[in-house]
């Protein structure tokens, strides 16, 4: 079945008529202020709420990252809520730096309720707010444009006159227009402005007008040029804090929270890694390590994300996708072959103290708190810039680039035979098997060398097919002198390139010799590779792995 003509269903938002716009010419220079609804809008959105358990791990979660403004709970809307936030009071869990915020509808029995709650709060934000949009004011409301404003008016001068009731206590007043994206803009800055003048906003008692995507339903620069439209008419402008509160129905929140601030927003609120009503609130995480990444400082902390991202999983039994912007399980890996031969490259070239700039890896993982250990992982479509990272990161094997590319061929014909992913251990275990366990149809025993005039000689034992073998070669060198013994068992080889390297330091370091070998009647090659504490040692190993991977 196709989709129908959506000309006949749906039809294109309209554009704002703001012909000298500004945003597009500027860019974010500073962090909004913050403020997290997971608590609120995230838990409404749970299939199983949170409990008061989850609630206060979620809250002391969102302070220890350093959100000083955090709307906790809809307190007229269930007991669970109202209890919740006299717990946080009573047992004084709110830090002195942080403030609490509350919402409540625009009615007056649940704004005193509301009230109730937040008795003997240090500071609370109370949040207010009505539908102003057309299908709202006709569809369910019955109501005009008139008695839309006098609803938030009346709203706010209760509010008003509460705050008055408590002076013991500090106050602010966010006031949303609910559905503000569907509602005219000259009518959504009338309600503004009627509720900014009832609250008596000026300078030093501001109020919180929040502008938000109820319903993502535009693409984001329309988002944008409806927050500068406001930004340049509303009456006060340096008496109002204006908030942003994208949803993510298009899947553009972020996008369209971070291009509302370049058109003059102050404040975002939103969820950690996007829960909340449908498609999500916006996603704080990534709008604050966006900014993190161009070298802006955020004042978030999630130098250990991992934990962060526990915590919210724990609290809102949601998994986070294994790609989620910079802490998905995955998002740091790499399985494509020529994406770990970049990030290798970047790895090797990268200096202390140099700006970030390494391919493939926009922020740096270390700075979250994650390990380079899983940012190359080995699958079927990976190739010898992964192999070579894990091999040199995890156990010190410096491989040559030749034997990358025959040493990855050996790793994608084990993932194309038995599938899946290989970790570290599983490709060092196959690289044993393949050049260091290999022992047929020739076994290494031991070696002596000798001084004969200005040659090396070398006394070589081996088992061959289950017969030990005492060979004796000369040579320019050990290795030469080796491969004359061999010769001397029918085995003709000439060594095509040869190096070594040092594992560790100290006591406990090893050599690693690399031999490429060709057989010398034939064009076929392939490495040999030995380790040992002695360097000779380790070359006589090398020459006899690559021997029998040759047979």
């Amino acid at each position: 079945m196709m989709l129908k003509n959506p000309a006949t269903k749906y039809t294109a938002f309209p554009p704002v008529r703001l012909d000298d716009r500004q945003w597009p010419e500027r860019a974010i220079t500073r962090a909004p202020v913050w403020m997290s609804t997971d608590l609120r809008d995230g838990n409404q959105a749970l299939f199983e709420p949170m409990n008061v358990e989850r609630k206060m791990r979620m809250f002391k979660r969102l302070c220890a990252i350093g959100m000083k403004e955090i709307e906790v709970a809809f307190p007229s809307a269930s007991q669970t809520d109202f209890d919740f936030v006299r717990k946080l009071i009573e047992e004084r869990h709110i830090p002195g730096d942080v403030t609490i915020e509350v919402l409540a509808p625009a009615r007056e029995p649940l704004i005193r309720r509301t009230f109730e709650a937040l008795k003997d709060v240090r500071r609370a934000i109370v949040h207010i707010y009505n539908a102003t949009s057309r299908p709202f004011r006709e569809i369910v409301f019955g109501m005009d444009k008139s008695e839309v404003i006098e609803m938030a008016v009346s709203a706010v001068r209760l509010v008003r006159r509460l705050c008055e009731e408590y002076p013991e206590s500090e106050w602010a007043l966010e006031y949303s227009p609910e559905t503000f994206t569907a509602t005219e803009l000259d009518f959504a800055l009338e309600v503004c402005d009627a509720a900014t003048e009832a609250w008596g906003a000026s300078p030093e008692r501001k109020i919180i007008l929040n502008l938000p995507t109820t319903v993502e339903m535009a693409t984001p620069n329309i988002y944008a040029d409806q927050i500068e439209w406001m930004h340049r008419h509303l009456a006060r402008r340096d008496s109002v804090i204006i908030s942003l509160h994208p949803h993510n129905d298009r899947g553009t929140a972020v996008a369209a929270a971070e291009l509302g601030l370049m058109a003059g927003a102050d404040r975002v609120e939103g969820c950690l890694f996007g829960n909340g009503e449908r498609t999500g609130n916006v996603d704080l995480v990534t709008l604050a390590l966006n900014l993190y990444t161009q070298g802006i400082w955020p004042g978030l902390d999630f130098s250990d994300i991992n934990a962060v991202a526990r915590d919210v999983e724990h609290c809102t039994q949601l998994p986070i996708h294994p790609r989620q912007p910079y802490v998905g399980d995955l998002v740091f890996t790499a399985f494509s072959g020529s994406h770990q031969d970049a990030i290798k490259k970047g790895f090797a070239q990268r200096r202390a103290g140099e700006l970030w700039n390494l391919p493939y890896l926009p922020i740096d993982p270390a700075d979250l708190g994650r390990s380079y250990e899983s940012v190359i992982r080995i699958n079927s479509q990976s190739g010898k810039g992964g192999v070579a990272y894990l091999l040199e990161t995890e156990y010190g094997v410096a491989m040559p680039r030749r034997l990358q590319v025959e040493f990855s061929g050996e790793v994608q014909r084990h993932t194309d035979e038995h599938g899946g992913e290989m970790e570290a251990a599983d490709v060092w275990a196959l690289f044993s098997r393949t050049y260091l366990e290999n022992q047929t149809p020739i076994r290494y025993v031991e070696h002596h060398l000798f001084e004969e005039g200005r040659a090396q000689g070398i006394r070589l034992t081996v088992r061959k097919n289950g017969e030990t073998h005492l060979l004796t070669g000369k040579g320019n060198g050990p290795i030469d002198a080796a491969v004359h013994a061999l010769g001397t068992l029918g085995i003709a080889v000439q060594v095509r390139s040869y190096e070594e390297k040092a594992m560790g330091k100290g006591e406990d370091a090893k050599a690693c010799a690399f031999m490429e070998l060709m057989l010398a009647d034939g064009d076929r090659e392939c490495y040999g590779v030995g380790m040992d504490a002695n360097i000779v040692t380790a070359s006589i190993r090398a020459l006899v792995s690559g021997v029998n991977r040759l047979s």
